[in-house]
């Protein structure tokens, strides 16, 4: 993971935290169901930012070894959920994490496996993984053409986007890429997810990606004005729908 990409985020912390969105409960009921996790697991959460994929395993009792190279968004995380004594916070990266050899029972990857130097992150994970665990990598994909809002959202990003296109984390949900990483040896399961935002909610959203001109940017008056015109159009009692697509690609190494 590279030194610009551990510092995209510095300046998004807040609007991560709050517009994110969470992964919905029958992901975990799967995984549960699937003895992926079991009620004894050890999990290794890496590129953890802000803990958004870390407490939904800490809710289920489990230790969860959070490895966070970026300082702003790891702080953030120690104080969201810094109280949990199973909550333990890592100041590491994917391609070294600094856990102990065959350590963890399940690695899982939150929004974060397109930042990693696949290579060097596979076989880091296989140091750390018991025999047999899991590595169980996550997205929220961002549906966006399945409603009229959506596909104007979809122009809007593409259009106020400073470099969408280079760092969308679909470029690496490629079945090469899988294939690469897990020998073959993996599976995908989809769920449905949504979030029902105002214009608040909407802008910090957008403000949450990296991609897209922060407060002080030349651009951003603009793309504000474009935003307003997207929610403006499109929006039914004040609120705008995201449709997301939970997808979750999990096997062994």
């Amino acid at each position: 993971m590279s030194t610009e990409t551990t510092h995209r985020f510095a300046d998004r912390v807040d609007n991560y935290i709050k517009y994110r969105p969470h992964y919905p409960q029958e992901m975990f009921d799967f995984l549960l169901s699937q003895n992926i996790i079991t009620k004894n697991s050890v999990v290794a959460d890496i590129g953890s930012g802000t803990g958004i994929s870390t407490e939904p395993f800490l809710k289920l009792d489990l230790e969860v070894f959070a490895v966070e190279p970026n300082k702003e968004m790891r702080e953030a995380a120690e104080k969201l959920l810094g109280e949990n004594k199973k909550f333990h916070s890592v100041n590491a990266a994917a391609e070294n994490t600094t856990l102990k050899d065959h350590s963890v029972d399940v690695v899982i990857a939150g929004q974060a496996f397109h930042w990693f130097d696949k290579e060097k992150t596979k076989q880091e994970f296989k140091r750390i993984l018991k025999p047999g665990g899991y590595v169980v990598l996550l997205w929220n994909d961002r549906r966006t053409d399945s409603t009229e809002f959506l596909r104007s959202y979809e122009d809007f990003l593409q259009a106020c986007g400073t470099d969408y296109k280079e760092v969308n984390h679909k470029n690496t949900q490629d079945k090469k890429i899988f294939d690469a990483f897990f020998g073959g040896n993996y599976a995908e399961k989809w769920f449905y997810n949504f979030q029902d935002v105002d214009f608040a909610g909407l802008k910090g959203r957008v403000l949450s990606s990296s991609y897209m001109p922060n407060e002080g940017h030349k651009d951003y008056e603009h793309m504000m004005y474009c935003l307003k015109k997207v929610f403006a159009r499109y929006q039914q009692n004040n609120t705008v729908r995201l449709d997301y697509d939970t997808k979750v690609y999990y096997g062994t190494l």
